[in-house]
């Protein structure tokens, strides 16, 4: 179920909004995928967030040697940047292109750089490498998602 983000303006990756209520390497890491998995300027990993009590998706790209990860939402309109699942980067591989309406961001710093997203910035994620993989620190605002087993009527 992938939805439609928004961050402290220029908030590079790996940092944590002021909006938030504790830091989060605070909290325990949330394994995404082996760091292999993500190549330099590649194909990104995606996943399920609650934003703020509201679905939406996150991902990660290797960019520079680097892993950087954003909510998956262009500042110009809340909506799911990519083309297709996990394809973020424009043919070159040098910007973050929106598939909607073309708003393109640094992939290092998330700011944008041209198009209808007017200066603002994606929402950075903290992730890091750690043992060979990537690890994903959530916050008080950006969250695992908890899924809530059914209730079953009894007979």
């Amino acid at each position: 179920a992938r939805r439609p983000a928004v961050p402290q303006a220029g908030q590079p990756p790996g940092t944590v909004g002021a909006t938030d209520a504790r830091d989060s390497r605070d909290a325990p890491g949330v394994d995404l995928c082996a760091a292999a998995a993500l190549a330099e300027r590649g194909r990104a990993h995606v996943w399920d967030v609650d934003l703020r009590g509201e679905a939406a998706t996150a991902f990660a790209l290797r960019i520079d040697g680097r892993v950087v990860a954003y909510v998956n939402r262009c500042v110009h309109v809340a909506a799911e940047m990519d083309w297709n699942p996990g394809e973020f980067l424009d043919r070159a591989g040098q910007t973050i292109i929106c598939s909607l309406h073309g708003a393109t961001y640094d992939p290092a710093r998330g700011r944008c750089i041209g198009g209808p997203c007017g200066g603002g910035a994606l929402e950075a994620i903290d992730v890091r490498e750690e043992s060979g993989r990537v690890r994903w620190y959530p916050r008080l605002d950006i969250r695992p998602v908890v899924v809530r087993p059914e209730a079953h009527p009894h007979p």
